[in-house]
């Protein structure tokens, strides 16, 4: 709850940024370089005469954003995927988990520089590349949890009522593979924001100007003589997030593993 209470308030600051904010993230005033926090600029400015808060809550946008598409890419094909390998099994079976043990091989950073390589650096290709490396998480997954789901009763039932390969899959087997899809939904955001962060501090995120915690520290590395506070409130923004999302997933993991307890106990006393 603590994790989830500050996603939720990391976010209202992310939306409401132009609110919250009277500076415009792009501006340029050479005039105002380097100014130390204070009531004007509770962060400073950075070299180029930005306000560093205000950068940082349109940042926000980046990493939650980026995460969340992420994660949305890689379900949409990782979970088909697993619920396909576990259901037929054979050489579907073979051939799927071949294509993820590849993919696992090869680390997620690099695969995400690759891609960025071909498809050009931006925040579609920063999504693009983040989503793809996330689909052999949840094609295990969800293999494993169909691979015990149906060996269950009920879905034997269905099959044997007339149920379709689709049907069973889709609408028996998937909705009682929801607890562990969402846990890795979490870990896997944990795991895009840091990606996001590597990739823009590498120079191979977003475009500048726009905004990013990993560009920011990128830049701001540079001139920790001049403004130590550069790189401070991006950092710490990130660093919260990912913790964040690391006790959220946590969290989840100890109650689904809670519930799965309970029902054991209470199909052993019936």
């Amino acid at each position: 709850m603590i994790g989830a209470s500050i996603i939720i308030v990391l976010s209202v600051l992310a939306m409401l940024a132009p609110v919250l904010s009277p500076y415009d993230p792009f501006a340029l005033d050479p005039l105002q370089r380097f100014l130390a926090p204070s009531a004007d600029h509770w962060f400073g400015t950075d070299e180029l005469g930005r306000d560093i808060w205000t950068r940082s809550l349109y940042g926000a946008r980046v990493s939650l954003s980026t995460a969340f598409l992420a994660v949305m890419i890689g379900m949409a094909i990782g979970v088909p995927l697993g619920l396909l390998s576990g259901y037929f099994g054979k050489w579907v079976d073979g051939l799927i988990m071949r294509y993820v043990d590849i993919q696992i091989a090869v680390p997620g950073i690099l695969l995400a520089m690759m891609i960025i390589l071909f498809v050009g650096r931006g925040f579609f290709a920063l999504v693009v590349a983040i989503g793809i490396g996330s689909i052999p998480n949840f094609a295990r997954i969800v293999r494993a949890s169909t691979l015990s789901i149906q060996e269950e009763e009920y879905v034997a039932a269905v099959k044997a009522l007339g149920g379709g390969h689709l049907y069973t899959m889709f609408r028996t087997i998937l909705p009682n593979a929801l607890g562990p899809i969402i846990v890795q939904a979490v870990i896997t955001a944990a795991v895009a924001v840091l990606l996001e962060a590597a990739l823009s501090f590498l120079g191979l995120g977003t475009v500048p100007p726009t905004p990013s915690w990993g560009a920011m520290l990128q830049t701001g590395k540079g001139y920790m003589n001049e403004a130590a506070h550069y790189s401070i409130m991006p950092g710490v923004l990130l660093t919260i997030t990912v913790i964040a999302l690391d006790l959220m997933g946590r969290g989840m993991q100890k109650l689904r593993g809670s519930s799965a307890s309970a029902t054991a106990e209470l199909e052993g006393r019936a």
